[in-house]
């Protein structure tokens, strides 16, 4: 038996798999760019931060332990109900979309690794923009954390088998119509499963029509978690700051 998804953002995230296959992100790369990026941003001493598209929190509990009030929000329910362990008087998580205003103001509002550009209609993704404007008071900084599909595209591994917690991940990816696509089969308990990540194959100039669409001004643009200067050709990271 295969299980599949249509709506892959909306079930894979929710699945325990997609935890598995990514367990080994860089948790000490991620405090340091969160670090360096509210000290660039010079975010007031318990300032107010968003962090949309969350997922378990790791960034969003990383914050509250530096100092911020934090609101961790995401569509993934079994994601936020894991976050919620975590909460306190200034660390809150809740299930949003985040093409939807969440109806407060921020000092900052954070879009974290690539967690953007995979909706099945493209009109959410300038919504999203659009949202997180609405999200900001009148100081406030919007960040989106996206890959460099250039140089992602240019690196593309067409297909590897990466090993976690005993299950074999075959990930096939390639460009399609626009998105970087990555096809992800495994077998677990005799059951075999199948998913797919699409993501919008944005580029800088892209992004800078969607803001210029929802009415926010793109300020500075970096090409890693240490805030380097963005190359087209090796920057492995798209880091815009608006407003």
């Amino acid at each position: 038996m295969t299980k599949q998804t249509k709506q892959w953002y909306a079930s894979w995230f929710d699945t325990p798999f997609y935890h598995i296959l990514y367990k080994d992100r860089d948790h000490a790369e991620a405090e340091r760019f969160m670090y360096s990026l509210t000290e660039y941003l010079n975010i007031p001493e318990q300032g107010k931060i968003l962090d949309l598209a969350c997922g378990k929190g790791r960034h969003a509990i990383y914050l509250n332990s530096i100092g911020y009030d934090v609101i961790g929000a995401d569509l993934s329910e079994n994601s936020i109900q894991h976050a919620k362990q975590f909460e306190n008087d200034t660390l809150h998580f809740k299930v949003h979309n985040m093409c939807e205003p969440f109806g407060e103001t921020f000092d900052a509002v954070f879009n974290l690794f690539t967690s953007f550009g995979y909706f099945d209609d493209e009109a959410d993704n300038l919504a999203t923009i659009k949202a997180i404007k609405a999200n900001l008071n009148d100081t406030g900084f919007g960040v989106i954390d996206f890959m460099n599909t250039e140089y992602v595209i240019e690196n593309l591994v067409p297909e590897n088998v990466k090993t976690v917690n005993g299950i074999d991940f075959l990930q096939q990816r390639r460009v399609e119509n626009g998105y970087i696509i990555k096809d992800i089969s495994f077998t677990f308990e005799g059951e075999n499963y199948q998913f797919q990540e699409r993501v919008r194959a944005f580029s800088l100039k892209d992004f800078e029509a969607l803001f210029e669409q929802a009415g926010v001004y793109l300020l500075d643009v970096f090409g890693d978690y240490k805030l380097s200067k963005f190359h087209n050709k090796t920057s492995e990271r798209l880091i815009m700051i608006f407003k």
